[in-house]
């Protein structure tokens, strides 16, 4: 804990609560889950699923499906809910995108998802980097989409354009919680700087499906929740997931309540009442749980859209 939270290290104890029994993960196939181990051990890559201790984990690579996290396994930022190892980065692999776009052949994906730390340290924040690897892992998968999960490029510039330019089939960035909480929880970050990013991403290519997230157990209110709704939908996102908050330590944000599956149906109702073409919502939601179907959904629903309009 101390060394991968050095920033936590003198926050109080905050006790973690017990889960409820809806809060339950499950392996499909123990073979595939560690044959998926062992092609991303061996090319000495990092996923999200390891570094931020998903719980879906065991489902996942089971399916033979993984998120890969770029540009090392250090954030130069320090997030009150997040697992992944804080601190200063080492150097950017070169060979990186090539070890992507190989270990997306050997898994099979239909579907990719690439999202990566943050790195303030870099000038553009890595932004190049993430080009090189979608379009290396597109060279060699030209039959696979690419889903990326980027950071905010906070004080970045344009730096995020490299990604846009690089054409991904989806770009997501999470708001992760409701302006209140931000200072708190997601410090170092801004609330609309990443609504704008989404925005922005949209005005540059209409074909992108852009995609956030947020968690519930935080100590938001329902009224803000749907506040954050409204702005993602003012920044014309398609897909919105929804789900619970898990501390990973004692040291972490502390987790004020578990939400019921009830209240997320009902948020799930209410989003897409809103208007989003696709919402995910369960305790046990992620960025990138079922990633692939999602997406696959997404285009048919976008499709059939297209096809509405062309009768009008």
């Amino acid at each position: 804990m101390i060394t991968r939270h050095p920033e936590k290290v003198n926050n109080p104890i905050n006790p973690i609560k017990k889960k409820p029994s809806w809060i339950k993960t499950k392996i499909l196939d123990t073979k595939s889950l560690f044959e998926t181990k062992k092609i991303i051990s061996k090319k000495k890559l990092h996923t999200v699923c390891q570094e931020a201790s998903c719980p879906n984990i065991s489902e996942c690579w089971s399916k033979r499906h993984a998120t890969f996290m770029i540009m090392g396994d250090t954030c130069t930022r320090a997030c009150a809910f997040c697992n992944v190892k804080t601190g200063k980065p080492t150097y950017l692999d070169p060979l990186e995108p090539i070890k992507i776009a190989q270990a997306t052949k050997e898994l099979n994906l239909n579907h990719v998802v690439i999202t990566s730390v943050d790195r303030d340290d870099l000038k553009d924040g890595g932004a190049e980097h993430f080009s090189k690897v979608i379009l290396e892992t597109k060279k060699m998968n030209n039959q696979t989409t690419i889903e990326v999960l980027t950071p905010d490029f906070l004080r970045k510039k344009d730096s995020y354009q490299k990604v846009v330019n690089a054409n991904p089939d989806v770009f997501n960035h999470n708001i992760e919680t409701v302006p209140r909480l931000y200072r708190s929880v997601r410090p170092g970050s801004k609330y609309f700087v990443s609504v704008n990013l989404l925005k922005s991403v949209k005005e540059i290519n209409k074909k992108i499906f852009t995609k956030s997230g947020i968690m519930l157990g935080l100590g938001e209110t329902k009224n803000e929740v749907l506040q954050v709704m409204d702005d993602l939908l003012f920044a014309n996102v398609d897909f919105l997931t929804i789900g619970q908050y898990l501390q990973p330590s004692v040291k972490h944000y502390p987790l004020k309540r578990y939400v019921h599956p009830d209240e997320f149906q009902e948020l799930k109702e209410l989003a897409l009442s809103k208007g989003f073409l696709i919402v995910a919502s369960s305790p046990l939601t992620r960025s990138s749980y079922h990633a692939d179907e999602d997406f696959s959904a997404m285009k048919k629903l976008r499709e059939k859209q297209s096809q509405c309009h062309s009768l009008q």
